[in-house]
């Protein structure tokens, strides 16, 4: 990657352990992605829903053992930025750095869309507009999300889920034949449900980019990464189970805020402000985090000249890319004025599929003195990434394919631009 500029940030202190690790891990998937990812997957599976979440974990857990593999042995920040750079070249640490721009620039969009129907329903976008100016605002002034806020952060969601579950299975209203599996059922349904699921497991990431701030990197982020995600697993499938016993696939697939309205028609109507208050929380600390981290990965881009080298400029009071933040707010603000919340989903998972197929291909050319996990690994999840990538909704793979060629094509053009200047 390119030197520093002055006003980087110094090296970073190892400081963090497994439990740690995991924590931050646990933070950043059990955040709003089951609040807001349920609905639009039963709406393409149906009754698949279940089949669609398995089929996301299992491409969840290649993509986790990659990159664990890959943070070991490069335990520097950046991620597949950084992995697909040395392993394949250049341009494929370009390719996944974007894809994790644009991906992660639409999760912004979902979860900012998330607290608005959670908060707001009749307004969700005028509120999801709101939240990404106040949010860019407090970044803007260098106010970062610590560790006890995410803690909180967990915490809240944590509880609010247990509430969901219990009040859902303890109902009258419950109905076990509602997890059957009917004549909608299809593979495309399922591959479909299982794209967009795996936007709520995307989080894993935030453990692989610690590589400068865990202790014994090597053994740590091998060991974090697949208990953050097996834990998630649970509580996600545990979840679903719960809404779907109440509402069924037909209603989830209709519900506007789904965990809110599986309480309501369990009877516990008194718990559904409680759980609106926790989405909107847990989607506002996603955001907040989502958006620092578009940010930053715009500065690396920019210091790279990958990106227009004045996003690398830092506030000389804040110490924050300033220009970056406020280019991502202005971005997401407008992709949340004019998309809805399926559609940036769907959008999300491609930018981020694409991102973890750079990842997979690296971690395949591992060697066995640098700990490469087992063959079938890295080729599952490369073929599961490119698979539940071009089986979204057809509206998702064209906005994201033709994104990804832009940015595919603004490379063509540096390089050309830079081989002439060069004698």
């Amino acid at each position: 990657m390119g030197q520093p500029s002055e006003t980087a940030s110094p090296q970073l202190q190892r400081r963090l352990g497994v439990t740690d690790a995991v924590l931050i891990g646990l933070g950043s998937m059990i955040g709003a992605g089951i609040f807001a990812a349920l609905a639009p997957a039963a709406r393409t599976a149906g009754s698949g829903l279940l089949a669609g979440l398995a089929v996301a974990a299992v491409v969840a857990y290649c993509n986790a053992t990659s990159s664990a593999r890959l943070a070991a042995r490069y335990p520097a920040s950046g991620g597949t930025y950084v992995y697909g750079r040395e392993r394949l070249g250049d341009f494929w640490g370009y390719l996944a750095g974007w894809a994790f721009v644009i991906g992660k620039t639409a999760s912004c969009a979902a979860m900012a869309l998330t607290v608005g129907s959670y908060v707001w329903p009749a307004q969700a976008h005028t509120v999801a507009v709101a939240a990404v100016v106040a949010l860019t605002a407090v970044n803007y002034a260098g106010i970062q999300k610590s560790a006890w806020f995410t803690r909180a952060v967990v915490a809240v969601v944590l509880a609010v889920l247990a509430a969901v579950v219990v009040a859902s299975l303890t109902s009258s209203a419950t109905d076990t034949s509602r997890l059957d599996i009917g004549s909608d059922f299809g593979v495309i349904g399922v591959l479909q449900a299982a794209g967009l699921l795996f936007f709520a497991f995307a989080g894993y990431a935030r453990i692989a980019t610690l590589g400068e701030e865990v202790r014994d990197p090597a053994r740590t982020i091998p060991r974090a990464i697949p208990l953050a995600l097996a834990l998630t697993l649970v509580v996600y499938a545990a979840v679903a189970v719960a809404v779907l016993t109440v509402l069924g696939p037909h209603g989830l697939a209709a519900a506007e805020a789904p965990l809110s309205e599986a309480v309501r028609a369990a009877g516990a109507d008194w718990l559904a402000p409680v759980v609106r208050g926790g989405a909107a929380v847990a989607a506002l600390g996603s955001l907040l985090a989502l958006i620092l981290g578009v940010s930053r990965t715009t500065l690396a881009m920019a210091r790279d000249r990958h990106l227009p080298h004045a996003l690398a400029n830092v506030h000389p009071r804040f110490q924050v890319p300033h220009r970056a933040e406020l280019l991502v707010g202005a971005v997401v603000a407008v992709l949340t004025a004019i998309t809805d919340l399926r559609g940036a989903i769907g959008f999300s998972s491609f930018g981020v599929l694409v991102y973890y197929a750079v990842a997979n291909a690296s971690a395949w050319t591992l060697t066995r003195d640098e700990n490469r996990p087992p063959r079938i690994v890295p080729a599952v999840g490369l073929a599961g990434c490119l698979l539940l990538a071009f089986t979204l909704p057809a509206a998702s793979v064209a906005w994201g394919t033709a994104v990804l060629v832009l940015g595919i094509a603004a490379y063509g053009i540096r390089r050309a631009v830079t081989a002439r200047r060069t004698p």
